[in-house]
C-alpha cells in the first residue's frame, strides 16, 4: 500500500516537474493557477480525511489544512484581483487536479487505520513535492514581488504542515 502511495506522489512531483519545464518558466498568471490548485486539492483530501478518519490527531491534522489553506487561497484570490491577474489555467495545473482526483478516489476505499497512514503519508509526500515546486520553480519564477511574497509566506505554512505531517505519520506506525 505505502509503494503504491509513493509511486503515485512521485508520479505527482515528475507530472508537475515535466509540465513546468514544458514551457520554460512559467508565467504569473501561470504560478497564481499552480499554487491554488496545490491548495484547493489539499483542501479536497482534507475534507475527505474529516470525514473517513478515525483518529483524533489525524482529524485535527485535517481540520488544521482546511483551515490554512482556505487561508492562504483566500488571500490569493484577493491578490489576483488587486493585481487585476487572470489565473492561467495550464498543464501542470491540469496534472495536478488529474492526479488528485486519481489519489483522493483511491483514498476513499480506504477503512480505519489503513485510510488514516495512506491519508497522512500521502500529506507528506504531497507537502514535500508542494514544498520544492515552490522553492525551485515557482517562487524564483514569480515577476511580481507581491505573489512571490504570499508564496514565501505560503511556503513557511506549507513546511510546518510537512512537518506536523510526518509527526502524525510517526504516531501512526
Amino acid at each position: 500500500m505505502f509503494l503504491r502511495l509513493s509511486a503515485a506522489v512521485a508520479a505527482l512531483s515528475i507530472l508537475s516537474s515535466a509540465a513546468l519545464a514544458q514551457g520554460a518558466k512559467p508565467t504569473d498568471p501561470q504560478i497564481a493557477h499552480i499554487a491554488y490548485t496545490a491548495g484547493v486539492i489539499d483542501i479536497a483530501a482534507a475534507k475527505q480525511a474529516i470525514e473517513k478518519a478515525g483518529n483524533k490527531d489525524v482529524k485535527t491534522f485535517a481540520q488544521d489544512m482546511v483551515r490554512d489553506h482556505e487561508a492562504v487561497n483566500k488571500q490569493a484570490l484577493d491578490l489576483v484581483k488587486k493585481l487585476k491577474v487572470t489565473p492561467e489555467d495550464n498543464d501542470t495545473s491540469k496534472a495536478l487536479s488529474k492526479q488528485a482526483a486519481d489519489k483522493l478516489a483511491e483514498l476513499a476505499k480506504l477503512k480505519g487505520a489503513d485510510y488514516d497512514k495512506a491519508y497522512v503519508a500521502n500529506e507528506v509526500a504531497y507537502h514535500k513535492a508542494v514544498n520544492g515546486a515552490l522553492e525551485t520553480q515557482l517562487i524564483p519564477s514569480a515577476s511580481n514581488a507581491e505573489l512571490k511574497s504570499l508564496l514565501q509566506t505560503g511556503l513557511k505554512i506549507f513546511q510546518g504542515h510537512q512537518q506536523h505531517a510526518e509527526q502524525v505519520a510517526a504516531k501512526l506506525k
